[in-house]
């Protein structure tokens, strides 16, 4: 396998949450590494979060791990506040983190800062198994589903 060549990877954006929950959203972008290695076990993305930003809502998922490496800025790490350790706390260049898949640990970056923020994170891909649940809101991903679903099962309109 040749070399990566970061700088030609496509730049990619968006957020496929349904309104509201995806305004906090918008604006990270994202390189997909493990794509341009040819990785089908696992996904690797090189992410950069801009001020005020958030790289998803508070979520834990029940069949894929994810992790975390801060490579430049910082970002605040909103964890569930009753899990050990849990709550907020700030991440900088060199810290990393990951959460088993399983883990009823809802979590999620914010940048608070100025600055932009790099990271490294690492997850496994099992769409088909995996669902998703977003504990501070009403909504819940479920395996094998390309959309979302209110607690009560209901679907949330497809996002254009």
């Amino acid at each position: 396998m040749p070399k990566i060549d970061i700088d030609t990877l496509e730049v990619r954006s968006g957020c496929n949450y349904p309104p509201p929950f995806d305004e906090v959203c918008l604006g990270p972008t994202w390189r997909k590494l493990g794509d341009a290695a040819g990785l089908t076990q696992f996904g690797a993305n090189l992410v950069r979060l801009p001020p005020g930003k958030w790289s998803s809502q508070r979520h834990w998922h029940t069949d894929e791990d994810e992790f975390v490496w801060m490579l430049e800025g910082e970002v605040t790490l909103v964890e569930d506040p009753l899990a050990e350790d849990g709550g907020a706390k700030v991440l900088k260049a060199g810290d990393c983190m990951g959460w088993k898949a399983g883990a009823q640990n809802g979590h999620c970056l914010q940048n608070r800062s100025d600055r932009d923020a790099v990271y490294l994170e690492v997850g496994s891909r099992r769409p088909d198994t995996d669902a998703c649940d977003y504990p501070d809101i009403d909504m819940v991903a479920k395996a094998g589903e390309p959309f979302y679903r209110h607690r009560d099962g209901t679907a949330y309109p497809p996002v254009e």
